[in-house]
């Protein structure tokens, strides 16, 4: 290779190094968004039944959510039914 080639390589590497960060960026910005996000919900201590719990936790399984995650889901469409109702 001779100079002009790597001045352009060296150039080509730099843009991407450039695009890279600005996407690095944006991914920590993101993050501190969803635990900024995460921090202000609310937390509830929920006495389930065993048999209530691993109806819960297969349903989430097969909705590829976690136990709480399905719960979040399912509270939120109960409400939205509602006030659909209202």
């Amino acid at each position: 290779m001779n100079d002009e080639q790597l001045t352009k390589k060296e150039e080509q590497l730099a843009a991407r190094l450039a695009r890279i960060a600005d996407m690095e960026a944006q991914v920590l910005k993101k993050e501190k968004a969803l635990k900024e996000k995460e921090r202000a919900k609310k937390q509830v201590l929920l006495r389930l039944a065993p048999s209530l719990w691993d109806e819960i936790a297969s349903w989430a399984e097969d909705d590829f959510r976690s136990i709480n995650a399905q719960i979040e889901y399912l509270l939120t469409e109960a409400v939205r039914t509602r006030k659909k109702g209202k």
